[in-house]
């Protein structure tokens, strides 16, 4: 069982909450960071002292500065990051596309994870600590004008090179990349698809290997024949 500490993003539900709870069971310490406080006060109470709730937003430099420094002082350093906020497109494509849904998207998939990055890794460093983010079947794929999928393929770019850059002091960036899943995420149920525990394990899977294995991407598919 490991005492290290994990700061997710987006915690408050989905994928988020999944994965607080799986890395919670595997004895991880976590922060537990996201915009909604009635949800994250929630999950805190049910995971107790192993948890920190951070109500915050991933967007404000000021909100992830006051994470950062409250975590760090609450459990004593920081080993790694989930930086798994995201938000989806409201209308499919591009001609039909909404332009402030797209600016908020821009700015919590792409600004909120890079903001994340750049806020943690003087802690990450200390440690030789592991950043995991958010990917998608999305970031790898061809999808119609989609301005979602674009936020996605910048986030399989941008982490493979911050892969790189990290390596340098013996950090590891990990891209988690699921198909569909079926979180709230969606207005509808997605029967067919994974379930948040299923991307929890990936995170987990990358989290357990030894630090002189680098894993550069869990890539998880629903495969619904199975069930």
């Amino acid at each position: 069982m490991t005492s290290k500490t994990l700061l997710i993003t987006g915690a408050s539900s989905g994928i988020g909450a999944a994965t607080a709870r799986a890395s919670v069971s595997a004895g991880w310490k976590v922060g537990l960071m996201a915009r909604n406080a009635e949800r994250l006060k929630s999950l805190g109470a049910e995971l107790g002292a192993s948890a920190l709730v951070l109500q915050g937003d991933v967007t404000s430099e000021s909100d992830m500065t006051a994470t950062v420094s409250d975590l760090v002082g609450h459990f004593g350093g920081l080993d790694a990051v989930f930086a798994n906020a995201g938000l989806g497109a409201t209308e499919p494509g591009t001609e039909a596309g909404d332009l402030a849904n797209w600016r908020e998207m821009l700015e919590v998939n792409i600004w909120g994870a890079l903001l994340t990055a750049k806020l943690t890794l003087p802690e990450l460093r200390k440690t030789r600590g592991q950043f995991l983010v958010t990917g998608s079947r999305a970031g790898r794929a061809t999808l119609k004008g989609s301005v979602y999928g674009a936020t996605k393929h910048f986030i399989h770019g941008w982490a493979t090179n911050l892969a790189e850059e990290m390596r340098d002091w013996g950090g590891r960036c990990t891209i988690i990349a699921p198909g569909m899943v079926d979180t709230p995420f969606f207005d509808s149920e997605k029967p067919d698809g994974l379930r948040p525990d299923d991307v929890a394990n990936a995170v987990i899977y990358a989290l357990e290997q030894p630090a002189t294995v680098a894993v550069g991407e869990v890539y998880v598919m629903p495969n619904p024949k199975g069930r």
